[in-house]
């Protein structure tokens, strides 16, 4: 009865266990980030869900908000409606809505406005009759109606109206005995043409006179000679252009808009200016070349997709969209376990490939242990992370000589291990075999290339990681930079343990120009840059010395327990030149402790590093070891 009682409790254990672990991967995965905020084309923040992601959006100008898997478009606030003045605008003159387009069009006057989604013009309050006193004007002598410029003119003397779209005299007031009298006066209209009178023309004393006369002069203008001065003109200064070049002039804007409607991709340009056009606003470009012109947003992300290192830009230069190579963001689970995996993803933003500690090495004949999650890997998938579970050998030297040795075993391995992949459908492997003898160089380099040429054949992506190391003594290592560089897709220096747990000195466990001197190093082994990852560590060593100074022990310490590290310690901060970093120091119990801090700042450096070299990203040990807002600025860097 005590067996079956056991049994039933460790059952009912087993059970709760099962739907604990169930809720907690459960959690884990709602909490993963699956929305992404851009402002133009430049990443933000990410959010769990699309509310909370419009809501942060909302805050800043041309942002828009992308589902990450897929990079679906789900919300935006970019404008629909831009007001000019002239050619001009900016951007306090883009609206979302027409209505609020038209309601600032009518406080300036004098403008158009431009549905960014269709060509040409959808409102515009341009002058139709422009009024004069004389061969005098003013800008506000402009009006819509000729009723309205009537109205005015009511108050002047001497007055005229001329209709733009024509150049027509159409309406005056002055009188008869007015006009006689300035036919009576000195000449001084002439009709001229690029500075110099029309030969057979005449010159005026009423301003009438010569604006009718040059009105069958084609390009003419009207010259008062006495002051020097153009006071009317039938320049066809609106010149309707295609691909910058002119088609035809006119003398107005109304003239010109109907012919350049009968052009794709046609221009109304007055001085120097476009005024009117029926190109599309937004184009899509491959690096600096432009693949088309549309319309909508969501025809030009469409079309940009299927590019590479395509961006979308509108017609004043802002980038919308864009998928040109940004940095890889890769990170280490250092753990099988799906609950702790999944919590991880869901701390960061912008990561781009999660590697969890799925195979390892079992034995010298080749044994796989597999602890691997087929749905964390179809999870993982759905939220637009690739997968690359990490190989590890135990960091077994004897074992893996042995391994190396055994030709039977390595192939019987590769055969289970690529299988296993190919049926998790992941992005690739990630293989990190650690203390490996340097006499197993060749072998170990021929192991790579095999197993390589294996994953490689299913489709998948290999990447291997190796010891930042020195260039003066690796050659006698087991690692075959220049060799491996050729077989594998990806080298990631594992730039940290500068100053190891077993080392003899206290130190960095990666200051800046170490890390900095091994991307060099591994440059100089012919290693392409966009093959190389910068390895990142998100930990630091706290070290315990005695009274003389000699080290005792040593431990690991999260880079996110460094603050409240500093805190209940009181550390004392001192500014380390050489290491780049900041170093504490603090007394208990009659030892002196010693660490070297990671910060945001220091990560910021790395990833910077990672930039001036033109690499193709940085990979961080381990995630979990940070804080989640150290994610927002590293997806702002990318």
């Amino acid at each position: 009865m005590k067996f079956k009682m056991r049994k039933l409790t460790a059952l009912l254990v087993l059970l709760m266990l099962s739907q604990a672990f169930a809720a907690g991967s459960s959690m884990a995965a709602s909490s993963a980030t699956k929305y992404r905020v851009y402002q133009n084309d430049a990443s933000l923040k990410e959010f769990a869900t699309e509310k909370q992601a419009i809501a942060y959006a909302q805050s800043f100008a041309y942002s828009h908000v992308e589902q990450i898997a897929g990079r679906v478009w789900v919300w935006d606030n970019f404008p629909r409606y831009k007001v000019y003045q002239g050619g001009a605008s900016n951007p306090k003159w883009e609206y979302r809505t027409y209505e609020q387009a038209q309601a600032a069009a009518k406080q300036l006057g004098q403008v158009h406005i431009r549905d960014l989604q269709q060509p040409g013009w959808v409102y515009e309050s341009y002058a139709k009759f422009q009024l004069y006193q004389g061969e005098n004007t003013k800008n506000s002598w402009g009006f819509a109606t000729l009723a309205a410029a009537k109205k005015e003119a009511a108050n002047w003397g001497n007055a005229h109206i001329i209709k733009r779209s024509t150049n027509e005299w159409v309406w005056d007031n002055v009188t008869a005995a007015q006009k006689k009298e300035q036919r009576a006066g000195k000449a001084v209209y002439t009709i001229t043409k690029d500075g110099g009178q029309i030969s057979g023309t005449k010159t005026y004393a009423y301003l009438y006179d010569a604006v009718q006369a040059a009105a069958k002069q084609e390009g003419s203008e009207v010259t008062n000679t006495a002051k020097g001065k153009v006071v009317f003109s039938n320049v066809r200064s609106y010149e309707v252009q295609q691909n910058g070049k002119t088609v035809k002039a006119f003398i107005s804007m109304e003239a010109a808009i109907p012919f350049a409607k009968k052009y794709a991709g046609a221009d109304v340009v007055y001085n120097n200016v476009v005024w009117w056009t029926n190109k599309p606003y937004l184009s899509v470009y491959q690096n600096d070349k432009i693949i088309k012109s549309v319309h909508t947003k969501e025809s030009a992300v469409t079309l940009a997709k299927s590019y590479a290192n395509a961006t979308v830009r509108n017609a004043d230069g802002r980038v919308l969209w864009s998928n040109v190579t940004k940095l890889i963001y890769m990170g280490w689970n250092g753990s099988s376990n799906s609950q702790t995996i999944l919590g991880h993803v869901a701390g960061t933003q912008g990561l781009d490939i999660d590697s969890p500690t799925w195979f390892e090495l079992g034995d010298a004949s080749g044994k796989l242990n597999d602890m691997s999650d087929a749905a964390t890997a179809s999870t993982l998938k759905a939220q637009g992370i690739l997968v690359m579970p990490l190989l590890h050998n135990q960091f077994d030297k004897k074992m893996t000589s042995a391994f190396l040795a055994n030709s039977a075993a390595q192939s019987a391995f590769i055969n289970s291990l690529v299988t296993k992949l190919a049926a998790l459908r992941v992005y690739g492997l990630n293989i990190d075999f650690e203390e490996v003898a340097g006499t197993d160089r060749a072998s170990y380099t021929a192991f790579v290339k095999a197993l390589t040429k294996a994953v490689h054949a299913k489709g998948m992506k290999v990447s291997i990681d190796l010891p930042r190391g020195s260039a003066s003594w690796n050659q006698a290592t087991a690692y075959d930079h220049t060799a491996l560089a050729g077989i594998v897709d990806t080298i990631i220096i594992m730039a940290y343990d500068e100053h190891w747990s077993t080392g003899p000195e206290a130190g960095s466990v990666s200051s800046l120009a170490w890390a900095e001197e091994g991307v060099k190093q591994f440059l100089d082994y012919g290693i392409p840059r966009k093959k190389l990852m910068l390895g990142i560590p998100f930990y630091v060593r706290e070290w315990k010395l005695d009274n003389s100074g000699a080290l005792i022990s040593n431990r690991a310490i999260y880079m996110k327990e460094v603050p409240q590290l500093i805190k209940d310690t009181n550390a004392v901060a001192t500014p380390d030149v050489a290491s780049g970093q900041t170093k504490y120091t603090y007394v208990k119990d009659g030892f002196t402790y010693v660490f070297w801090a990671e910060t945001a700042s220091t990560v910021q450096a790395r990833i910077n590093m990672a930039k001036k070299y033109d690499l193709a990203g940085v990979a961080a040990w381990r995630l979990g070891y940070e804080s989640a807002d150290l994610w927002t600025m590293m997806l702002r860097l990318k």
